[in-house]
């Protein structure tokens, strides 16, 4: 299983359950990576999509406790249940997409955390944990700067040193 997201300076991912950039490259990224997988998110991240609708082309999977069930996603409400549905895929193809709770719940079991930095302070509510101070995660890589709608972004890929078995 691997996460991704977007962060500011200060490892900032959300303001009022939303996104705080709206960068064209990181959504191109975040879909193409996507598309065709597992997403696993909170029932917040859900509310947060346009009419509150799953993700298309993609399995989405709703850590909801008390949810109700639904027919355009799998509503799951334990993480026993969740980790149950996640073993039916290979863990390449689940991507842990948020929210904040999510992340740092499923954080210890990611093999990998595929981020798009943002140079810039977006105000945020929500915050990932710092990886570049977390001992168990190094950078296996990281692309050169760009440039895109007024922002500098990069893209970079931690790697989980000490992955925790679901």
């Amino acid at each position: 299983m691997r996460a991704i997201l977007h962060a500011d300076k200060e490892w900032g991912i959300g303001k009022n359950n939303s996104l705080m950039f709206r960068i064209p490259a990181d959504m191109k990224f975040f879909k193409e990576t996507t598309t065709g997988n597992v997403v696993v998110m909170g029932s917040n991240t859900l509310k947060s999509f346009p009419n509150g609708k799953p993700l298309k082309d993609r399995l989405n999977i709703v850590l909801y406790p008390n949810g109700a069930k639904r027919e355009d996603c799998l509503v799951v409400g334990s993480l026993e249940e969740l980790f149950a549905e996640i073993k039916k895929h290979p863990p390449e193809k689940v991507f842990v997409i948020g929210g904040m709770m999510m992340y740092k719940t499923l954080l210890p079991y990611c093999s990998e955390v595929l981020v798009t930095k943002v140079d810039a302070v977006g105000g945020a509510d929500a915050f990932f944990e710092n990886l570049d101070q977390n001992p168990n995660f190094k950078i296996a890589y990281e692309s050169a700067p760009e440039e895109t709608n007024g922002y500098t972004i990069r893209f970079l890929t931690y790697k989980n040193l000490n992955v925790k078995p679901y």
